[in-house]
């Protein structure tokens, strides 16, 4: 009872003119982010991130705006799937094993309008979920001391990430290294500053928005100048033109989906389940709801062939875990996928600190999130049904028009916020880190959690320390603490195997696009 009376507090402080209007804005820009190849909900709320805060909001109405980005971005990859073969973001891959085939044989307008009625289920109950469990969350949260902090945050290293790369020794080190940027400035427990080099502007550390857009937006550009004119442009401009397929009305029957609400339903649990879990995200989600869809059904045989089901399942399963993804950032202040690592960023530069007392010191900002993301559910619905022909046309925007775009409001956006030229320059070097870590398949959102994490990480080891008088093993000197250390090292390995289907399967599309074209 007390989760459904602060949910309807939450609508009250939700439904204003601002924050209908910026959840409508989020929605209608994360789908046309989602549906563009490459750009996905992680680069969508970074390319913004210096928008909402150049335009002074307050806490609510810019984390409603960049939630319904996150929301909206992962309605609008499956466009691209199902149109061009092209996932628009990772956990989109796995809705072109079927949506391209169910477009090729003409049935486009029925895959799009499954795939988005799935989305909207997955998201929704995922939404119910985070408004249920945060709060139970919460409450074994408060029994967290330093050791069991320290533990946890262990725990969201050693997961994050691990689904995009087989390789563990890359996100491994990707994690140091954004640990080893949070040292950067002045020791909050000395006085003493550390790695500035004697640079006054470093005293202070680096300012994680800078990193952030740094890292995800600008590389995005490079990436692009460094292909413009190449054989891959030229070959995804080719594919663009040839694979405008007809989409029709984007109707899905009654028998569709009446056939498709198990796997929707089974879809959306596991969905939600494995965004509830640190570094797990919405990749994972995908691949488990398509693979046990999969099993269940009698052989899996149609699957691959253009089956609504492998459709249904893993947009519901993404979707899901995107809501799940933002229980344990809520709650316990450690995000549960690289997008919710940027939105956690937006509420430490909000001055707002995420974690157990956040439902006690900020209810109107959590559960005016909550009660936004209802609305934004809705909102998402009702836009990608009838207008999923113009979200489509966005696929011929020519990529040479949108990068100079994302560019200048990176620039514009973040002096704006700081006024500082060397935080320009220092953004810059962070593309430029980007670039050459995409080119070597280092993922980028280790980094970003070190950065956020970094100090917290470092000053509850040294509370711990300081209570057990240096005795290390305070750090698994309780159940709790056990617990979490055992959770890391399975959550460490475990990808390793779950991320090699992920490839092979990847391998394995590949392969036969290229048969299927020759």
């Amino acid at each position: 009872m007390d989760s459904f009376a602060n949910l309807m507090h939450g609508f009250d402080v939700a439904i204003t003119f601002q924050n209908i209007g910026l959840a409508l804005i989020g929605c209608f820009l994360g789908t046309i982010i989602g549906a563009l190849p490459g750009l996905g909900p992680s680069n969508g709320v970074a390319i913004l991130l210096p928008l909402a805060f150049s335009l002074g909001l307050d806490a609510t109405p810019a984390l409603i705006l960049l939630t319904s980005v996150y929301y909206g971005a992962m309605y609008g990859g499956r466009i691209s799937s199902i149109l061009l073969n092209i996932p628009g973001d990772e956990p989109a891959l796995m809705t072109t094993l079927d949506g391209y085939p169910m477009a090729r044989a003409g049935r486009a307008g029925e895959a799009l309008a499954l795939s988005g009625i799935a989305s909207f289920v997955g998201a929704f109950f995922a939404t119910i979920g985070l408004a249920i469990l945060a709060p139970q969350l919460v409450k074994v949260a408060l029994l967290f001391g330093p050791a069991e902090y320290f533990a946890l945050f262990a725990l969201a290293f050693a997961t994050l990430g691990g689904i995009s790369s087989t390789n563990q020794a890359k996100s491994a080190w990707a994690a140091a290294f954004g640990l080893g940027i949070a040292m950067i400035g002045v020791d909050g427990q000395t006085g003493v500053p550390r790695f500035a080099f004697e640079q006054i502007h470093l005293y202070d550390g680096i300012d994680f928005l800078v990193a952030i857009v740094g890292l995800f937006a600008l590389s995005e550009v490079l990436i692009f100048l460094e292909h413009s004119g190449g054989r891959s442009a030229k070959a995804l401009a080719a594919q663009t033109n040839k694979s405008q397929i007809a989409i029709g009305r984007p109707v899905a029957s009654f028998a569709l989906l009446k056939f498709c609400t198990p796997a929707i339903a089974r879809s959306t649990v596991i969905g939600f389940l494995a965004g509830v879990l640190p570094g797990a995200g919405a990749s994972l989600g995908s691949f488990l709801a398509y693979a046990t869809e999969k099993q269940v059904s009698n052989g899996g045989d149609t699957f691959g062939k253009g089956d609504p089901r492998g459709v249904a399942a893993p947009e519901a399963g993404n979707n899901a875990a995107a809501g799940g993804a933002l229980v344990p950032m809520l709650a316990l202040g450690v995000p549960g996928s690289g997008t919710t690592a940027v939105l956690l960023a937006v509420l430490l530069a909000l001055n707002v600190t995420p974690g157990p007392l956040l439902f006690t010191n900020s209810p109107d900002i959590v559960w005016g999130l909550i009660a936004a993301l209802f609305i934004a559910n809705v909102m998402l619905l009702l836009l990608n049904l009838p207008l999923v022909g113009l979200f489509a046309r966005v696929l011929l925007i020519p990529a040479k028009y949108l990068m100079p775009l994302v560019a200048m409001v990176s620039f514009v956006g973040i002096y704006g916020v700081s006024g500082s030229t060397f935080d320009l320059l220092v953004m810059v070097l962070f593309g430029v880190i980007g670039w050459v870590l995409r080119k070597l398949d280092i993922p980028l959102v280790p980094i970003i959690m070190g950065i956020l994490l970094g100090n917290l990480m470092e000053a509850n080891l040294r509370r711990a320390m300081t209570i057990s008088n240096g005795d290390w093993s305070a750090l698994y000197g309780s159940y709790l603490s056990i617990g979490l250390w055992i959770f890391a090292i399975v959550g460490f390995f475990l990808p390793v195997f779950v991320g090699r289907k992920i490839k092979n399967k990847m391998h394995a599309k590949t392969v036969s696009d290229k048969t299927t074209g020759s």
